[in-house]
């Protein structure tokens, strides 16, 4: 895929959604970072079903850290590998009170300190909060990445680079969002559906799906 392909394909994708949000449910940068370490391996749906309530009741670090480990699995223990997320927010919850005022630092080193967060969950609130042009690379970005041709790599890392190498600079902001969701929607894992895909005609995936 050139230059003037890819700099097509985000402009159609643009054109469907000119301004994309994030489908995790969240009032504060400290809700948005719980919701995505929550989010590793589970989906967007279950994981807003349990922050509804318990953001009600732990709006902030001090509040959420006052339920305890035990306290915060009985919102949570529907949610997969819900023990250890429960010990790695506890966990955030105290180092964001000691090392940071209570706040959600703007680095990704100081992110990355932070106990359940990788280079996944602090490219999503560089992102989404500070408005950083970076790209979390979850398994709908992996396989658009690969299967359209747009950035392909045999790893997250690899796929990460290309993209912020290669998506022009008037897309970055939302590229993240726009990728997310056509893989979500649109780019399926078993099946994507192509009939109704905007950049069908721009994509190297050679088994085009038929109309359903």
């Amino acid at each position: 895929m050139n230059a003037n392909t890819r700099a097509e394909f985000f402009a159609r994708l643009r054109a469907a959604d000119p301004a994309p949000q994030t489908e995790l449910a969240y009032e504060s940068p400290f809700q948005l970072l719980i919701a995505v370490i929550l989010s590793a391996q589970a989906t967007d749906r279950s994981v807003n079903l349990a922050t509804k309530p318990l953001f009600a009741v732990a709006p902030d670090p001090e509040s959420m850290l006052a339920l305890g480990e035990e306290g915060l699995i009985s919102y949570i223990n529907r949610i997969g590998l819900y023990r250890n997320k429960a010990k790695n927010v506890i966990a955030t919850c105290r180092l964001l009170l000691e090392r940071h005022g209570g706040e959600v630092p703007a680095t990704r080193a100081e992110l990355e300190a932070l106990p359940g967060v990788g280079r996944k969950t602090a490219n999503v609130v560089l992102n989404v909060v500070f408005g950083e042009h970076t790209i979390a690379v979850d398994t709908h970005i992996f396989r658009v990445g690969n299967r359209t041709g747009l950035a392909k790599g045999k790893t997250p890392l690899a796929v990460e680079q290309k993209l912020l190498r290669h998506v022009p600079a008037e897309f970055r902001e939302h590229a993240h969002h726009w990728l997310i969701l056509h893989g979500r929607y649109v780019c399926k894992a078993r099946r994507p559906e192509c009939w109704r895909c905007p950049v069908a005609d721009l994509c190297d995936y050679r088994d085009k799906s038929p109309l359903p």
